[in-house]
């Protein structure tokens, strides 16, 4: 799902639907209104200390487990002045994560993008519809490329792959923070991305503009496949 950073994905496209609603509001009001219903950066809720662990442990392969999984982007936008950080999460993620000989040797996520949701639905609208054309290109997926080694007492991972939103894959590199829970482990992590890469251009209304840049961002509950 190059994805705790700021994610993209054209949803901050849909200010332009927005853009009543913000002066109905005031530029400043808005902005503290989108901030306080901004999402955390994910974060890891299993343990990160790894140094006591077998990595032999782990092999075979998982699988992303319903619950707290959820994927999705950060963006940000700017009202006359006013900076306002987006969150859109959706819990339709799928994928599969393959461990051999302590190293990860394959992976993939899948990410419904049509259940992609933010705080404003006028904003998801443009955003399934215009931004990112859902009923073409239903889904973005990170495939991994490299395969990457476990060490134990490092929870950080670096994995390299491709990254297809819209219908566009590009390089891009992940880094993640893995961490052992009770029912397996936990991912999360950050790519950071550019519109125009996945051919999603950024609007730029004047009183209102999107950054170019933005964060996919995901956090992964892991279950061994049976």
């Amino acid at each position: 799902m190059r994805t705790g950073a700021k994610i993209a994905l054209g949803s901050g496209a849909a200010v332009v639907v927005l853009t009543g609603a913000a002066f109905a509001l005031g530029p400043r009001l808005y902005a503290e209104r989108a901030e306080q219903r901004v999402q955390d950066a994910p974060v890891i809720e299993g343990s990160g200390d790894t140094a006591d662990l077998d990595v032999a442990d782990f092999e075979g392969t998982w699988t992303v487990a319903e619950g707290d999984s959820y994927a999705g982007y950060r963006v940000d936008e700017i009202l006359n002045g006013q900076e306002v950080t987006v969150t859109g999460r959706t819990p339709q993620v799928q994928g599969a994560v393959t461990v051999t000989e302590g190293s990860i040797t394959a992976a993939t996520i899948t990410v419904d993008m049509a259940s992609v949701t933010t705080d404003e639905s006028a904003r998801d609208g443009y955003f399934r519809d215009r931004a990112l054309d859902v009923g073409t290109y239903p889904t973005s997926e990170f495939a991994l490329t490299d395969p990457v080694e476990l060490t134990p007492g490092d929870d950080s991972v670096a994995l390299s792959g491709d990254l297809t939103i819209r219908g566009v894959a590009q390089p891009v590199t992940l880094e993640a923070r893995v961490g052992v829970t009770d029912a397996g482990a936990q991912v999360a992590g950050s790519i950071p991305i550019t519109f125009a890469d996945f051919g999603v251009e950024a609007p730029d209304l004047g009183f209102v503009t999107v950054e170019d840049e933005g964060a996919v961002e995901f956090l992964l509950d892991l279950v061994r496949e049976q």
